[in-house]
């Protein structure tokens, strides 16, 4: 990684509920443009170290540094999103929550770059379309990272494939990736590097050729 001070990192960064430990100390950066693929079993702490980099948790121990003005974009598993409202009065209201100049525009621009429609509400898309409408929420506001929790689980290819399309071009763009995924696939396409959680540790950090799923899984 380079000498330039990371958009976000987490130093010694842990998270307790009462006795049970989500998340042990943990240390990670994350640079300008990287793809960094976050796996693990379930329960080993991957959305709990998302929700600390996004600022949506404190850590109870540690610390969570971001870098001055570093925007952020996430996509937690449970949508953050208002099941009343329609897709186009959700990136209407979070555009505005980002200061965002012209919400109307951008909430157009996305409902047509994720093909969501624009009549229903939130709270009756298909799983696909929750998921979709997730991660157009988290585009908004041109953030510098993407923290994306299993962002293609409930996609089918052809939607994956699309989705991919994109994030590969915000990468290529400047945006950081940082995504959560059960697939190894996803991991060898577009990561260049891994982080391996195991019971709230980390198992394995290092690049995609010398990572080995088996012996993690």
């Amino acid at each position: 990684m380079s000498e330039r001070v990371p958009l976000l990192a987490a130093r010694a960064a842990a998270r307790r509920y009462g006795s049970q430990i989500a998340l042990g100390p943990t240390d990670f950066e994350l640079g300008d443009g990287e793809a960094v693929a976050l796996v693990g079993p379930n329960g080993a702490g991957k959305s709990t170290l998302l929700a600390l980099l996004a600022g949506a948790l404190e850590p109870s121990a540690g610390q969570v540094e971001r870098r001055d003005g570093a925007r952020v974009g996430w996509a937690p598993q449970r949508a953050a999103q208002y099941a009343r409202l329609t897709p186009r009065e959700n990136l209407e209201l979070f555009a505005r929550l980002e200061a965002d100049e012209r919400p109307e525009r951008s909430a157009e621009r996305l409902l047509d770059e994720f093909r969501l429609p624009r009549g229903v509400l939130a709270g009756e898309l298909s799983v696909g379309n929750r998921q979709r409408l997730n991660l157009a929420i988290a585009l908004l506001g041109e953030p510098d990272a993407l923290l994306l929790d299993e962002p293609t689980a409930a996609l089918d290819p052809e939607q994956r494939q699309r989705l991919w399309e994109r994030l590969e071009a915000q990468r290529e763009a400047g945006v950081a990736l940082l995504f959560v995924t059960q697939q190894i696939e996803e991991v060898e396409a577009h990561a260049g590097r891994v982080v391996a959680l195991r019971e709230g540790a980390v198992a394995f950090a290092g690049s995609v050729a010398e990572y080995e799923a088996p012996a993690l899984a």
